[in-house]
């Protein structure tokens, strides 16, 4: 812990008072003690920006439990998190016994707690993804759905709960392209990326900005609109060490040559902006390494993309991909960096019934290689590749007893210490 100097008292406050929305909430004097922060149990919904509470209800966020002073509306935009609002809330305590969070969680001696303080700006060494210490690491994290259909799935509460619940160290941006998506409004989408980039950033967390490209499979024929994107993207973002950018999510229809003509153009505008980021490119056939047009991962190996910093993606979905898929990526592995974006514990269509045992197949081999993985999908569609029933992101519960079954297996998986 580092020590700091206390403020000077340069005045006392005796009776003043904050409109914050319906209510009126005496100020704090600035030199108010901190609240003690003992053990509670935090089975309370999360908080989450837009709801209204009453005088005495109960939330979590950020590993801590909480009690609304007063009734209010979280105006969304107002920062009214209960961290931020000692005059709307009162602390409880941290959940389950957990520490109190340190306030200068990087100061000498101690360890970071975020996975972007551990480990900062990433880069790509031989085959692996490393550290800004040069050590070899893996993230593992999840997917949004689509933001045109799922957006009310990513909101403060439920990233609360990835980063400091689930212990996810990175979240997958999935803006598709046609779909009702970007390309019907280019300014609203790139807008909601960064809003999520911003939420990710102030968490500690790695954002993957994901380009979900996939009918027409050809990624040439959104290359402008790819250009405008990741141009207006990573110009905005370019100070931010946290940011890694897929290029195109599951080419497909065409050649492994022609994939790499596309990222041999998409990576030198990004390069322009943000040279420092690893930049993830797509595969031939749904990012399979070629394997599902009859294919396998020589045609990469042999045939890279003239980039440096860069690495390949990697779909399965384990009731769908079996032996040939699984012996692909463990070869290839071993030649190129590999970084699987997207899988699933169900069929290729992320629905119907789970098998685990394949899947955790492939987990056990990304573990042994430290292959990064992210799992599709952080929403609550109908499809069991969904990790929550439905109706739960418009109640604001992100709680672990509102996952389906493959939510459930996820969360355990994703909760493993990271071995940083």
């Amino acid at each position: 812990m580092v020590s700091r100097r206390a403020p000077i008292v340069v005045a006392v406050l005796t009776a003043a008072t904050l409109a914050l929305g319906t209510a009126l909430v005496p100020l704090l004097p600035a030199t108010a003690a901190p609240q003690a922060a003992a053990a509670v149990d935090c089975s309370a919904p999360a908080w989450a920006e837009g709801r209204s509470y009453t005088a005495g209800q109960h939330v979590t966020h950020a590993g801590r439990g909480y009690t609304a002073l007063v009734s209010h509306t979280a105006h969304p935009g107002a920062g009214w998190d209960p961290a931020s609002t000692p005059t709307l809330w009162t602390l409880d305590g941290t959940c389950d016994g957990a520490p109190d969070p340190d306030p200068d969680p990087t100061g000498p001696g101690e360890e970071a707690d975020t996975p972007v303080a551990a480990n900062g700006q990433l880069r790509v060494c031989g085959t692996g993804l490393c550290n800004e210490r040069g050590t070899r690491i893996q993230l593992r994290g999840m997917s949004t759905h689509g933001t045109q259909w799922y957006s009310q799935c990513v909101t403060d509460g439920s990233l609360d709960t990835l980063a400091h619940d689930w212990n996810a160290d990175v979240v997958r941006i999935s803006t598709y392209v046609q779909e009702g998506g970007y390309e019907t409004d280019p300014a609203r989408f790139t807008a909601l990326v960064n809003t999520y980039i911003d939420k990710l950033t102030a968490r500690g967390m790695y954002a993957i900005v994901d380009w979900h490209m996939l009918d027409p499979g050809d990624p040439h024929f959104n290359l402008q609109r790819a250009k405008t994107f990741f141009t207006a993207i990573a110009e905005r973002n370019n100070g931010k060490n946290n940011i890694i950018y897929e290029v195109a999510n599951e080419p497909n229809g065409v050649s492994w040559q022609t994939i790499k003509s596309y990222h041999e153009q998409i990576v030198p505008v990004i390069r322009a902006k943000d040279p420092d980021a690893v930049v993830l490119l797509g595969t031939r056939a749904w990012s399979s390494l070629g394997v599902s047009d009859g294919a396998n991962e020589s045609e990469v190996v042999n045939n890279p993309v003239n980039a440096s910093n860069v690495m390949y993606t990697f779909h399965f979905y384990a009731a769908s991909h079996r032996e040939e898929y699984l012996s692909a990526l463990s070869r290839a592995a071993d030649r190129i960096p590999v970084f699987i974006t997207e899988f699933g514990t169900q069929d290729y269509a992320g629905e119907g019934a789970n098998d685990f045992a394949m899947a955790q197949r492939y987990l056990d081999l990304a573990a042994s290689k430290k292959i990064s993985w992210v799992n599709w999908n952080y929403s609550d569609d109908h499809r069991s590749g969904a990790v929550w029933t439905e109706g739960t992101c418009a109640s604001g519960d992100f709680g672990a007893h509102r996952l389906k079954q493959a939510g459930t297996w996820i969360r355990d998986r994703i909760r493993t210490p990271d071995a940083f």
